[in-house]
């Protein structure tokens, strides 16, 4: 199964990075293969909440249904699944100070069927979507 970790600081406070990731609908905002996400049930987020997610991957558009997991102060968990991936993106946070966060993001990619003979030859396309993730969570942050 192949996984993706980062640990970076971003420039947000984590009473508002935490409410930010758990909702998904932002990945359009920091998650750079996130095409579109719009809540499936229309309900305040909470543990439970589900999005339907369409992110393009290696020139591939895919859609998966995502659900929140886990919602509790320093700790997010999204998991995400279609017939071919589920998805596990657990993001832990810590403060840093009044006005920034440590962000330890950790995804890991669980492939079926015929996908799963492919999972550790994308572990290169995997990496750079960590430093995307970076990248662009970083700028999400600096807006908050």
């Amino acid at each position: 199964m192949p996984t993706v970790e980062r640990t970076f600081v971003v420039p947000a406070p984590v009473e508002k990075l935490g409410p930010y990731l758990a909702d998904f609908a932002n990945a359009e905002e920091w998650d750079p293969g996130t095409k579109t996400c719009t809540p499936v049930d229309g309900q305040p987020v909470q543990v439970g909440s589900r999005w339907r997610n369409v992110s393009e991957f290696m020139g591939r558009e895919t859609e998966l249904e995502y659900r929140l997991e886990v919602w509790e102060p320093g700790h997010v968990r999204l998991v995400g699944e279609n017939k071919t991936v589920t998805s596990h993106d657990d993001i832990t946070l810590r403060a840093v100070d009044a006005a920034s966060t440590e962000v330890t993001y950790h995804a890991e990619f669980d492939f079926h069927g015929v996908a799963a003979l492919a999972g550790p030859l994308l572990k290169p396309a995997l990496e750079k979507l960590g430093n995307d993730v970076v990248e662009q969570l970083t700028g999400a942050a600096r807006r908050l």
